[in-house]
């Protein structure tokens, strides 16, 4: 599968804010764009017109760094989510919200959503019992997503729990640290996805 092995701290500066790709670096004051807080590149601290088209693509460049999808998968999802009922914006970041691998890092269990993906592929996460190391897998309400029993003594998991109750746990999801157990109590609304994304920008950008 194709992936973005470029540097994830120049995403942020090209994006001007933090998406928080390398866990707790973005929380140092190492954090690139800290230091240097303007778009990468021998123009990047050049002035550019913020035409209506490139609000947009930004916007859609966002989504798409924040939560690791590149652009077919990110069309594939927006695709479903204009065929849902309800707002399509707010039906894709749904979508995303979703994925195994964002639930591993909401839960507190992987200090970024690459983390979290990692811990996926390996295959130490099961899904209602079955293990599961697709990262794009789908959650579902009443799912149980939990640590493999021969995973848990893994220094990510031991500091994980050691280092509970640090992050805030969206409240559609329940993270039980002591067992490594994370449980689905319902479907993610907006008010409650706090991933900084003008949603309908990204609408307004496909449905021309």
């Amino acid at each position: 599968m194709a992936r973005y092995t470029g540097a994830d701290c120049k995403r942020c500066r090209r994006e001007k804010q933090k998406l928080f790709l390398k866990g707790s670096k973005c929380e140092s004051a190492k954090c690139p764009i800290e230091i240097r807080p303007y778009p990468p590149g021998e123009h990047g601290r050049g002035r550019t017109k913020d035409s209506e088209y490139l609000l947009q693509l930004r916007e859609k460049q966002k989504a798409t760094r924040i939560y690791g999808v590149l652009e077919k998968q990110f069309r594939g999802y927006y695709a479903e989510a204009n065929k849902k009922t309800g707002k399509t914006g707010e039906n894709l970041l749904r979508i995303l919200e979703t994925r195994l691998d964002n639930v591993v890092y909401r839960a507190g269990f992987a200090k970024s959503r690459d983390h979290a993906r990692q811990l996926v592929r390996h295959g130490h996460i099961n899904v209602n019992g079955v293990k599961t190391d697709i990262p794009s897998a789908r959650v579902t309400v009443n799912d149980i997503i939990e640590v493999r029993p021969k995973s848990r003594t893994l220094t990510p998991f031991q500091v994980a729990q050691a280092e509970a109750g640090e992050r805030t746990v969206p409240a559609w999801l329940e993270a039980i640290p002591s067992q490594l157990r994370i449980l689905v109590h319902s479907m993610p609304e907006r008010q409650v996805i706090d991933t900084q994304v003008q949603e309908q920008l990204i609408v307004e950008l496909y449905s021309k």
